[in-house]
């Protein structure tokens, strides 16, 4: 997918695409320095850390990936849109661009996919970002998100009204977005074919022992303490209706060192909300 002039005005970045197996994924890659790699949720894209890739590009390795069916990247009908292919992309990608180590961002789902990837390969993890996240089990699910996993409802709600990524861009955040930036985020999700990512990431959220996803979360839950000895920065918009006050304290649990920046009037969409702050405060933190 191809990004028109006025929205390049907010995401100034060349596209990058990768070859063989992961044919179809596009990525972000700008700046040099120590790699820094981003992983973004649900129904967001590497349109999400667009101020931030602004903010370290001087003296970092900026490398965001957007998911198969997200974003710049391919956006496939029949595929297999589960956590465990996105981790295996993520996987294959780092692999691809033969990073020795890199700093990591999550949020969103990018939690449980970056997590995962941190499994596959924690020798290569310095430093941690975690914002709005999960990659353990949720204590519960959102009405408004399970009314999106009934099927043929689902289906209608957010590939047919765009009713999961249009409402994102006003829901998500407590500072208002610009006309551009609502574009931005929306523009590769613009067609019943585009959302098939949306409605599958909604649909692949683990409920259940014996589901595959299910017992990927496990395998990472029970690997996160392992990153401990890491220096982790935490940042958490605390009017997220999904990833509320209990998310958060579950990082503070696991991760009792962390150096943690919650903003009591800011949502999920933290990097907007806190473009000035928590921008600062990450920048500050990967770059001593």
């Amino acid at each position: 997918m191809k990004l028109p002039d006025h929205i390049r005005e907010e995401y100034p970045f060349a596209q990058n695409s990768l070859s063989v197996e992961l044919d179809g994924l596009n990525y972000v890659d700008e700046g040099d320095g120590n790699p820094v790699v981003m992983f973004h949720g649900n129904p967001t894209w590497s349109f999400y850390y667009r101020n931030l890739i602004k903010s370290l590009r001087p003296e970092m390795r900026c490398l965001a990936l957007d998911h198969m069916g997200c974003g710049l990247s391919d956006k496939p009908q029949d595929y297999p849109y589960t956590l465990k292919q996105h981790i295996t992309n993520a996987v294959a990608w780092i692999e691809y661009l033969k990073l020795e180590t890199f700093d990591l961002v999550v949020h969103d789902w990018g939690g449980a996919i970056g997590m995962g990837v941190a499994k596959a390969m924690p020798e290569k993890i310095r430093k941690l970002v975690i914002l709005n996240t999960a990659a353990f089990f949720v204590p519960r699910i959102p009405l408004r998100i399970q009314i999106c996993r009934i099927p043929f409802l689902g289906d209608l709600i957010v590939r047919g009204c765009n009713g999961f990524a249009g409402p994102a861009v006003r829901m998500a955040v407590k500072k208002p977005l610009s006309s551009a930036e609502k574009v931005g985020y929306l523009y590769p999700y613009n067609s019943w074919k585009n959302r098939v990512a949306n409605l599958r990431f909604v649909q692949d959220i683990p409920t259940k022992s014996g589901q595959e996803t299910y017992e990927v979360v496990a395998g990472i839950e029970a690997f996160l303490p392992q990153l401990t000895s890491r220096e982790i920065l935490i940042g958490w918009g605390l009017k997220d209706f999904c990833f509320n006050q209990v998310f958060l304290d579950r990082w503070k649990a696991i991760f009792p060192n962390a150096e943690v920046h919650a903003y009591e009037q800011s949502g999920h969409y933290i990097l907007d909300d806190e473009r000035e702050d928590l921008i600062e405060r990450i920048r500050s933190f990967l770059i001593p």
